[in-house]
């Protein structure tokens, strides 16, 4: 079919027009039937999102994706350009991808008069199909729709009540594809407006002219519930207009969010090799993403978005690369203290409400990874809780005594391996606690885990953490309060 060139051509084949929502249900239909996945790399929706995004294109809806930021709206909108067909015909130089054997614009249709068969027709890839506008308070009728060229009726000496002098927008341009308008609610009331005719009757009115153009362009907007009330909203009578409103939503355990992350974090594979990374520190980096979600300091109805955990993830590993390149180093496994590194990518990604504003940004982000190490402690440590009866010897006790005889432990961010391992080595009983709760950890897991297991006994209030401008400083954190009197 792709070999033709011309109308003709295209008639002696099994070509027949139909509408991109049609094109789109039918290759869902095959790719169903056959169960290939309709989405890829959406972790977490196969049983949410991924199901209603099916149910609205086979229904042949517009789409309305709300959710927070971070949650793969864009991603979605841009996926489904796999549901069109490869290679569709077009009109050659047609101004809005009209359908050789269905034109729909006066240019095509003029053209097909003249030539009949002998129409010349170009190939459009599924690629080229896709149009995306942000929604923003600058955006007019004429970029969406259209509006009346001066110029081009000046050269063609044209009266402006010809249709001929309009100059079409983005949505006729995306006739037989897919137009996302992205940030809906920030879109003014009257720009709204003026896609109802578009949904519902077809109709485009510029500047006086009221045309029925059948356009066929599969609509995805997506939206912000936030917006709703800081910025804008979706007016009543084209949210009406919308088919299927999909609410999207964060992931709701530790192994969704890390295959996200996984899938989006951008490493160097020399770095990667370089580092080890243990499974925890994985944990941790998704931990602090669930702790902010629902932590008083931060406001839920902005969401904290995914990208916190993967600038967050590329923020560890550049701390330990760049402690390698300092020490002259080949290899290193990731620190706890590594996690200091990871404060810059938080600040940034979090909303913060009068009460974590008073705190500081810095001051929630060092907290946000506290509760991380707290909330994931007893997973590996359970015998935490024998520390909150003082009639019962408890597991940590050895431990804490030596830090309640006024020694201090201090660990620089930039220490070469040898000295790390050598300073953790040289707390007493540190090293046992781990191997005694610990047993099924990698070898290389060790110190991580000797470290982590100081940042869990401070996280419960057990020891004091000070962060100094070279690095971390533990003590006896009853000893500091004492020393205050």
């Amino acid at each position: 079919m792709k070999q033709s060139k011309t109308i003709g051509e295209l008639k002696k084949t099994n070509y027949k027009p139909s509408s991109i929502q049609e094109e789109m249900a039918r290759n869902l239909r095959q790719r169903i039937q056959q169960g290939t996945p309709s989405f890829t790399g959406l972790f977490g929706y196969e049983y949410s999102v991924i199901p209603d995004l099916e149910r609205a294109i086979l229904s042949g809806h517009s789409i309305n994706l709300l959710g927070l930021r971070g949650q793969a709206k864009t991603r979605i909108a841009r996926q489904m350009t796999q549901l069109l067909d490869e290679w569709i015909p077009v009109v050659k130089d047609s101004e809005i991808n009209d359908d050789p054997l269905y034109p729909i614009g006066l240019k095509a249709k003029k053209l097909i008069k003249e030539l009949g068969d002998s129409t010349p027709i170009e190939w459009l890839h599924r690629d080229d199909r896709f149009f995306e506008k942000l929604a923003t308070p600058d955006v007019t009728v004429a970029d969406l729709i259209g509006d009346v060229d001066p110029i081009k009726a000046a050269n063609m000496k044209l009266s402006y009540a010809d249709e001929r002098v309009i100059h079409f927008g983005m949505i006729p341009r995306a006739h037989r594809c897919i137009f996302v308008l992205n940030e809906l609610p920030d879109l003014q009331a009257r720009i709204q407006v003026a896609l109802f005719s578009i949904l519902q009757e077809n109709e485009i009115q510029i500047r006086g002219f009221k045309l029925r153009l059948p356009i066929e362009t599969q609509f995805v907007f997506t939206a912000n519930p936030e917006d709703y009330t800081n910025r804008g909203s979706i007016v009543t009578p084209l949210k009406d207009r919308i088919g299927s409103q999909i609410l999207t939503h964060y992931p709701k355990d530790l192994e969704t969010a890390k295959q996200i992350t996984a899938q989006e974090v951008q490493t160097q594979p020399s770095t990667s090799e370089a580092i080890h990374i243990p499974e925890l520190a994985r944990d941790l980096i998704e931990q602090i993403g669930f702790e902010a979600r629902k932590s008083e300091f931060v406001d839920a109805k902005s969401g904290v978005s995914a990208r916190m955990s993967i600038s967050s993830f590329e923020n560890l590993i550049s701390a330990a690369e760049r402690r390698i390149l300092i020490n002259n180093e080949r290899e290193t496994s990731i620190r706890m203290s590594d996690f200091l590194g990871v404060v810059s990518a938080i600040n940034g990604k979090v909303e913060l409400l009068y009460e974590g504003e008073q705190q500081g940004a810095e001051q929630v982000s060092f907290h946000l990874i506290s509760q991380a190490v707290k909330a994931l402690f007893l997973n590996y440590f359970p015998e935490i809780k024998k520390l909150e009866r003082p009639d019962e010897k408890g597991p940590f006790d050895d431990l804490l005594a030596w830090f309640y005889k006024d020694n201090e432990l201090f660990l620089e961010d930039i220490l070469p391996n040898n000295s790390y391992q050598d300073t953790l080595m040289g707390i007493p009983n540190l090293e046992k606690l781990v191997l005694k709760f610990a047993p099924d950890c990698l070898k290389k897991d060790k110190y991580f885990m000797m470290e982590f297991l100081l940042w869990g006994l401070e996280a419960n209030k057990k020891l004091q953490k000070y962060r100094t401008i070279e690095g971390l400083q533990f003590s006896d954190a009853f000893g500091r309060i004492l020393d205050g009197f």
